[in-house]
């Protein structure tokens, strides 16, 4: 067995859905071969391109070799106009059917500057303030603190400093469960807090949920009919969509994710719905969409029309906040040497999108993760500058090689080689995985034997904030399915004393887990946690935050 690892540093995807260091350890890639095109001249609406990118189409079709990635979207704006817009490679592997500027990726945590968008318009119109308390707007609000409960702004839903866990409650919604938006929210009171409250940056999504609902509450429409309403429509994006219970199965022109099951295989994943919290990363956008996007921020919000007579989305006022740093963030050194260059000079998260600089630029950017596919997206205000790139793979080293080239040839920095520069981060971030769990192979006492027989461990489990799991004896062996979340089943096999290790029917998921049961001193079960085996398995899989009670009353109502 090899050792579980993070799709995207803070992220995803990812798949979560975080934002991934440009210059951090990236997801691990076995260089085994994708679909191949050749080689053409990049699309462009500007004839004169820098000289870095003349042999751009080359270059991304070396980063999808390298880094195992079937289909990639590039687009890049400049003084206000759209330079490129390419597709490279296949929508799913195996089949015929190419990507281009036109085909829809799940953008996941680049959704949260569009829920940042939609509560500045609302400001601008005075339904609200990111100064109000949440409680103002919901007052069934509750955080696990009465006095975070209280002072908890709508500022500080989107800006990673509630004193809560990196990730903290993804599980409510990762991967897909039958909670609502509200019950989501609601259950945030039982979610614990492990930082003090503004004191520290701890990615979140669940806030952004939250978000969301003030969004709804202060509108009077469904997060979904108002992004619609004031966002896609009056910026002609009409190849966005809500989620993926909106895209259309015969007509939309959408991208597959991939993912290796068991870190081998390459192999397509279904299609996930954040139906639940939309906010924190819900959408669906192909790379032309997102010139558009990318264009009204670069020009302070203005869509249309000059002075007094423009035409905006949000103002000037608001776009100044949104780039504003509100918690500043730790600046860890590179992996490798090989991305010095990349290390910025400061760090810290604004109102959805993160914030930093690059050979003295500002740079204001986010990224996305998703099961099968991340993404990335970052802005040059100085130089009205914005590249978005767009993966159907979960390999943040891809997207930030073919970033760092569109960057350098419009900053006029000197030619790197960012995909061997990525490829040694991987080779790194590989080797360190490995060596994690050669550490849980040594402390193994494989003579050990549980403390119970396999019946005494089965039964009905309950956490405060997430509900019920169960785990069932079923043709000899111990099996356990969280009771809201479909995907989460899995067979426990021992390891040692009284941990066993879960390993997911889904292999794409690759999140297996220790599972060690504490006996009381009557030698039953009093507790059950869970813990993912290696530090780099995605951090939406928060399984450390389950606290797992033996559910007494077999009879009493499910959670």
């Amino acid at each position: 067995m090899r050792p579980n690892r993070l799709a995207a540093l803070l992220a995803v995807v990812i798949w979560g859905s975080a934002t991934l260091p440009a210059w951090a350890d990236t997801a691990a890639s076995q260089a085994v071969p994708v679909a191949t095109e050749q080689a053409q001249p990049a699309q462009s609406r500007d004839a004169t391109l820098p000289d870095q990118l003349r042999d751009f189409d080359a270059y991304v079709e070396r980063v999808r070799q390298q880094f195992n990635v079937p289909g990639i979207a590039v687009a890049i704006v400049k003084d206000g106009k759209v330079v490129l817009e390419r597709g490279y490679g296949v929508r799913e592997m195996g089949k015929p059917a190419r990507v281009d500027e036109h085909t829809m990726f799940a953008i996941a945590s680049n959704t949260k500057a569009f829920t940042a968008a939609a509560l500045s318009i609302l400001a601008d119109e005075g339904k609200l303030s990111l100064d109000d308390r949440v409680i103002d707007h919901l007052p069934w609000f509750r955080m696990a603190d009465p006095y975070v409960t209280h002072e908890m702004r709508v500022r500080d839903l989107l800006a990673h400093r509630s004193g809560l866990g990196l990730g903290a409650g993804d599980l409510l919604y990762w991967p897909g469960t039958d909670y609502t938006t509200e019950e989501v929210a609601r259950r945030l009171k039982d979610v614990p807090l492990t930082g003090s409250f503004r004191g520290q940056y701890a990615y979140d999504n669940i806030l952004y949920g939250v978000a969301q609902l003030v969004i709804e509450k202060a509108s009077g429409q469904s997060y979904a009919d108002f992004l619609q309403a004031r966002v896609f429509t009056p910026l002609g994006m009409t190849e966005t969509r809500f989620n993926s219970d909106h895209l259309k199965p015969t007509d939309d022109n959408v991208a597959t994710g991939h993912a290796k099951a068991d870190f081998k295989d390459l192999e397509p994943v279904a299609p996930m719905t954040w139906h639940n919290v939309s906010g924190a990363g819900g959408l669906y956008a192909s790379a032309h969409d997102l010139t558009k996007w990318m264009r009204v921020q670069l020009d302070g919000g203005v869509m249309a029309g000059e002075g007094d007579d423009a035409k905006r989305l949000f103002s000037a006022k608001r776009q100044k906040a949104m780039w504003s740093v509100i918690t500043p963030m730790n600046i860890p050194e590179p992996s490798v040497p090989e991305l010095g260059a990349v290390k910025p000079n400061f760090l810290g998260y604004g109102e959805g999108w993160q914030l930093s600089d690059y050979r003295g630029r500002k740079l204001v950017w986010h990224t996305g993760g998703w099961p099968g596919m991340v993404s990335r997206l970052t802005l040059v205000p100085e130089h009205k500058l914005g590249v978005v790139v767009l993966t159907s793979a979960e390999v943040g080293a891809a997207f930030n090689a073919v970033t760092m080239r569109a960057l350098d040839a419009f900053v006029d920095a000197p030619r790197t080689d960012w995909v061997a520069a990525y490829a040694a981060a991987v080779a790194k971030a590989e080797a360190k995985a490995d060596e994690t769990w050669q550490k849980h192979v040594q402390a193994r006492d494989a003579k050990s034997r549980p403390s119970l027989p396999l019946a005494k461990y089965a039964g009905r489990y309950r956490d405060a904030w997430y509900g019920d799991i169960n785990i069932a004896q079923e043709g000899g062996k111990l099996v356990m399915r969280f009771s809201r979340t479909k995907s989460l089943v899995g067979t426990l096999s021992h390891w040692q004393h009284d941990t066993f290790i879960l390993r997911w029917h889904e292999r794409w998921l690759n999140a297996d887990a220790f599972v060690t049961f504490n006996l009381d001193a009557d030698g039953n079960v009093a507790e059950a946690r869970i813990k993912a085996i290696s530090p780099r398995t995605d951090f939406s899989f928060d399984f450390h935050d389950l606290r797992l009670v033996p559910v007494k009353d077999e009879h009493a109502p499910a959670k």
